[in-house]
């Protein structure tokens, strides 16, 4: 608990329109990548492994920094933390204008990552300085503009990177990131430090964990390139392993853990975790696929969509997806989180499944990513609540916190699967990954899904309560 001397200054409507300001700047920066891939693909001459990766590590580096910006917000305040996280991005956001290839660009993405981490941190000052009422008022304000700036940069990535060109599509978000981030800076009031438990952050944990992710997602990437040479890929395989068995032992022995491996002795957090990650890795395949098959040439078997078109077409699925995470909640109240993951596997396997069937015209590929969006949404949204009403009310961020980390490693591991799947699926001095490569992907991750009403089955009845 956190004790002060002095009632906190309340924040002004300066500093809440700021904030207001950030929110959707910052999502509009993080989501110009995803419609834009193919024409990243073609300017960058990615393969599909390297574009699953690039897709990914701005997603990795948040996980990794999450945990982390909240105790150092503790040791330094909050809105100088903010302040901080927030150059990082807007230093990622340049380079990633400025970027000529691909190592650049990924740079600028891993920077960009920070952006993870400082949202929550707006939201723990927007309650720090407002009263109950009030604050509840903000975060769903913030959050919905956030929301919000994710759609725009949906929509607008296209438009600007064919119209001008992929750098600006990075710059010009950018540069509201630095107009919100200067005035955040200026009218936001200054908190003072909180030094409620005197506990560090766990850098040991943090590097061997970041070694895990680094090394499991450039195992994924290059493995289709590295079938030849199985020594090679032996080690890619093992060095994963090895950062994981080093984390786990650090974090079993270390006094305060970023990850609290304890929590996943309970069998609502495992449970939790093993269907976020299942559930994810589907999402992430049809994340990664769907736009792909929108940019195939339509003298193929595909569209020949542009970057404003595919961005045009995933909008009905980020509508979608902004509309479970509310219906999600109401449904576990009512329902309970068991009945409404089994109905979001349900919908996802019957999108992936008919996808991977039937995918000859824009619609079919629009309402079967649409389902997935709300599909996804509704599960982790549930699963979510299941874990954090199965523990005491002190232990709610520790075991939220690993069902949301568990959702960025099965999203990376299923969008790095995909690229693997196609770029083995491309014959050798083709672009063009053969049909059978896309209708695979679906298959593979509709089954994962569909197995993951195994686990499904043993939800405790009681998560509703």
């Amino acid at each position: 608990m956190t004790t002060t001397s002095a009632p906190p200054l309340r924040m002004g409507k300066a500093a809440l329109r700021a904030l207001g300001l950030l929110a959707p700047a910052t999502g509009a920066l993080e989501s110009v990548v995803t419609p834009t891939l193919p024409l990243l693909r073609r300017e960058l001459d990615m393969s599909h492994a390297e574009g699953a990766l690039l897709s990914i590590v701005l997603l990795v580096t948040g996980a990794l920094i999450t945990p982390v910006a909240g105790k150092l917000g503790d040791r330094y305040g909050g809105k100088r933390v903010l302040v901080r996280l927030m150059a990082v991005v807007c230093v990622g956001g340049l380079v990633s204008a400025l970027a000529p290839n691909l190592p650049v660009l990924l740079l600028g993405q891993i920077l960009q990552g920070a952006m993870v981490g400082a949202l929550p941190l707006s939201f723990i000052l927007v309650r720090e300085h407002l009263p109950e009422g009030e604050s509840k008022v903000a975060i769903g304000v913030v959050s919905g503009l956030f929301v919000g700036g994710t759609m725009a940069g949906t929509l607008s990535a296209g438009p600007v990177a064919e119209g001008l060109s992929r750098h600006w599509m990075f710059a010009l978000p950018t540069f509201a990131v630095i107009g919100a981030t200067v005035l955040v800076h200026r009218s936001m009031p200054q908190d003072p430090p909180r030094r409620s438990d005197g506990a560090g952050v766990d850098w040991p944990g943090l590097v061997l964990l970041s070694g895990t992710l680094v090394t499991l997602m450039l195992a994924l990437a290059l493995a289709p390139d590295l079938t030849a040479r199985p020594l090679v890929l032996v080690a890619l395989l093992v060095a994963p392993a090895a950062f994981a068995a080093g984390w786990v032992a650090v974090e079993r022995r270390a006094s305060a853990p970023m990850v609290d491996l304890r929590m996943l002795g309970r069998p609502a957090v495992w449970k939790s975790c093993v269907l976020t990650f299942m559930i994810c890795v589907g999402t992430s395949v049809a994340a990664y696929l769907v736009p792909a098959l929108f940019a195939v040439s339509a003298d193929a078997y595909g569209f020949g969509a542009s970057a404003t078109q595919i961005g045009l077409f995933l909008l009905p699925g980020a509508v979608a997806a902004s509309l479970a995470g509310p219906a999600g909640g109401f449904g576990a109240r009512r329902f309970g989180s068991r009945a409404v993951v089994t109905a979001g596997v349900l919908i996802m396997a019957a999108g992936l499944l008919g996808l991977a069937a039937v995918h000859t015209e824009v619609w079919h590929l629009v309402l079967g990513k649409a389902l997935i969006a709300l599909a996804n949404g509704l599960c982790v949204t549930a699963m979510v609540t299941s874990a954090a009403t199965s523990v005491d009310r002190g232990d709610t961020g520790i075991a939220t916190g690993l069902v949301l980390v568990t959702r960025v490693i099965g999203f990376a591991v299923g969008v790095q699967i995909s690229g693997a799947i196609l770029t083995a699926g491309t014959p050798a001095g083709s672009d063009l990954p053969a049909e059978s490569a896309f209708v695979a992907g679906f298959v593979l991750a509709g089954a994962v899904t569909a197995l993951s009403l195994l686990v499904v089955r043993t939800l405790n009845k009681g998560a509703k309560e």
